[in-house]
């Protein structure tokens, strides 16, 4: 079984703490990403739970044994590294059967399991090149192919697009997608992209400085982050952030007195905020309209893509960059005075001094 749990588990190296009291489950057949910025310590995670490193304190288990003390031959993991770990005098057949043939697998065995991954990842026409005579999104597929004939039970993927070029990490992201939904077999998987990790997962793991800061489905995440790093670093543009103070109503309802005349109505639970009180609104450049009567946003600059088209700029007298999503093809010209204005459900309103999501009124979610 390919259910992985980690219990408190700490790493220093000397003075230097990377990790910080991680406790997390993960289930069987599960496809979960951990991401975060450079440096998070979401890399040193994965190496632990593969055995590469120790752990400073915590317990690993997978499925019901406990390997933190298990060699990584020992732990069932199979491992997928950015810089693919292809021998370079060997075919790409020999690379697929090389860890095989060291564990003594019997030559059919070890045909049946290479021909199967070789089926699974399109690489047939490939088996008898060397990795040189291979693209890189070939090296990339051979090295998964590496990890699949070992019929692990957890598949690990330390930032495996990283050395490709767009069009073939869109690729090679699908293919992993559709890989992960055919063997149904645990994989976690490390990147720095919240793309990859908003469009690959079952779960993400949000790290920040060794701590996890929220856990939970991409929407979850997008829709309720805990932080305001969450939100910040989910989604692509970044959420917007706009500074505010509460306003309480007669009528119980609560706005935020954003400036300019204008307020954001929003869903904070009146038992958790006072008349007064300093607040940050975030609005994804998704969730602002155009109408006429809002916030007065001057547009800078705008970038069309067919489709679609954000305008960048700020609030009038301003600093801080504005980021606006339309649909469709929009120009307006630099120095254009628009009105903005979020719906009441997509506000997510912070605590600047916390930096913590303030609570909902209960039942209410985003939308």
């Amino acid at each position: 079984m390919g259910s992985l749990k980690l219990e408190n588990l700490n790493k220093a190296f000397g003075a230097v703490h990377v990790l910080h009291d991680i406790d997390l489950q993960i289930e069987n057949g599960e496809f979960v990403v951990f991401v975060g910025p450079s440096g998070c310590g979401k890399s040193t995670l994965l190496r632990i739970i593969a055995g590469l490193e120790d752990v400073t304190s915590g317990s690993i288990a997978i499925g019901n044994r406990d390997v933190s003390a298990l060699s990584p031959a020992e732990r069932k993991i199979a491992m997928v590294f950015q810089s693919y770990a292809l021998y370079p005098h060997m075919s790409v057949r020999k690379n697929l059967a090389f860890g095989l043939e060291n564990l003594r697998f019997k030559r059919s065995e070890i045909e049946n399991r290479i021909n199967e991954a070789a089926r699974m990842l399109a690489i047939e026409p490939y088996l008898d090149r060397k990795p040189k005579q291979l693209s890189g999104g070939q090296r990339q597929r051979v090295a998964i192919g590496r990890a699949i004939v070992r019929e692990p039970d957890i598949f690990l993927f330390d930032e495996p697009l990283s050395n490709l070029n767009a069009a073939l990490r869109v690729q090679t992201r699908a293919e992993i997608t559709r890989l992960h939904r055919d063997i149904k077999t645990t994989m976690i998987y490390v990147t720095h992209d919240q793309v990859e990790a908003m469009t690959m997962a079952d779960k993400i793991v949000v790290l920040r400085a060794g701590r996890i800061e929220q856990v939970g489905s991409p929407l979850e995440l997008f829709d309720n982050p805990r932080n305001l790093f969450v939100a910040g670093f989910l989604g692509s543009p970044r959420m917007n952030m706009l500074k505010g103070t509460i306003i309480k109503r007669d009528d119980g309802t609560i706005s935020i007195d954003a400036g300019y005349g204008v307020s954001l109505p929003c869903l904070v639970d009146p038992a958790t905020v006072s008349p007064g009180q300093a607040v940050l609104a975030g609005i994804r450049p998704s969730h602002f309209t155009i109408a006429d009567a809002g916030l007065p946003f001057e547009v800078q600059y705008h970038e069309s893509l067919g489709t679609e088209t954000y305008l960048y700029g700020n609030i009038k007298g301003e600093k801080d960059q504005i980021i606006v999503h339309q649909a469709g093809h929009f120009a307006p010209a630099s120095g254009a005075m628009l009105k903005i204005m979020p719906a009441r459900e997509k506000v997510h309103v912070f605590d600047p001094a916390t930096e913590l999501a303030l609570p909902r009124l209960a039942g209410e979610g985003r939308g």
